[in-house]
């Protein structure tokens, strides 16, 4: 008989309990929940989801319903699927980190980070499913990228999937749009000039970020903006890597950048 193959979240959930087990003074468990959340940070900024996820679940089972630590667990299943190939995989991972976002969001409905969680879930599941069901997701982006912005309107990541969902509905064509909203009951409205304004505002709260730069030089190229698009390529290319999600920008931003008619002669 061939095993039973086990997910990969119910394994990660096992490692973080018998982590949590492996603790010193496991009846005092509660106050190593900040050393465990520490660790789990460094190992997010070190682009190590893996590592970080059973240090978050593992202070997740010492300290429950903590909005920031649920929110954690969702980024780093979120992370993960960024690093798998296997499409069944890669929404399994999506569809848990919805489910821990919401979780943080029950806790914490303030939390702006916590809300655009819900928001980054809904796009990375709209990968998948029929067209109804990517209808409903842009929908659920939307909004709770909107809500995360009215909590803080200087939160560059809320600014940065706000543009890209107007890029993206932006670029359905005027026929498309129709049948969406004949069939589908339709979606907000979304314009180029939008993605353009989110962006940039995101850009300038921080520069530093690839994710920023490289989708406005996308929103650029659309809308005709040629220069402006290859020098925000080429910013974006020379920016250290910070989000596990920065490799993938680059590679498609270096095509992009590529495949660019040449500057004019000065």
């Amino acid at each position: 008989m061939t095993p039973r193959r086990v997910h990969r979240p119910f394994r990660q959930a096992i490692a973080a309990i018998l982590l949590l087990l492996a603790l010193p003074g496991y009846a005092n468990a509660v106050t190593s929940v900040e050393e465990l959340v520490r660790q789990g940070m460094e190992a997010e900024r070190r682009l190590d989801p893996s590592t970080a996820l059973p240090l978050f679940l593992a202070a997740d089972a010492a300290k429950p319903r903590d909005a920031v630590i649920l929110q954690k667990i969702s980024r780093q299943y979120s992370d993960q699927s960024f690093l798998l190939s296997d499409p069944e995989e890669k929404r399994r991972l999506a569809e848990t980190a919805l489910s821990y976002a919401e979780k943080a969001y029950a806790v914490d409905p303030t939390n702006a980070e916590v809300v655009l969680s819900i928001a980054i879930c809904h796009g990375n599941l709209g990968l998948y499913g029929d067209t109804e069901a990517k209808v409903r997701h842009s929908r659920q982006i939307h909004q709770f990228a909107e809500e995360a912005l009215r909590l803080n309107p200087d939160y560059d990541w809320a600014h940065h999937v706000l543009g890209r969902w107007h890029y993206e509905v932006a670029k359905l064509g005027m026929t498309r749009r129709f049948l969406v909203q004949l069939f589908f009951g339709g979606l907000p409205k979304a314009s180029l000039a939008e993605a353009v304004r989110h962006l940039e505002r995101a850009a300038t709260l921080a520069p530093d970020a690839v994710g920023h730069q490289v989708e406005l030089a996308f929103v650029y190229r659309s809308s005709g903006r040629i220069a402006d698009a290859r020098t925000a390529f080429t910013r974006g290319l020379a920016l250290p890597e910070r989000e596990v999600h920065d490799a993938l920008s680059k590679r498609r931003a270096a095509e992009a950048l590529a495949a660019l008619p040449a500057a004019p002669a000065r």
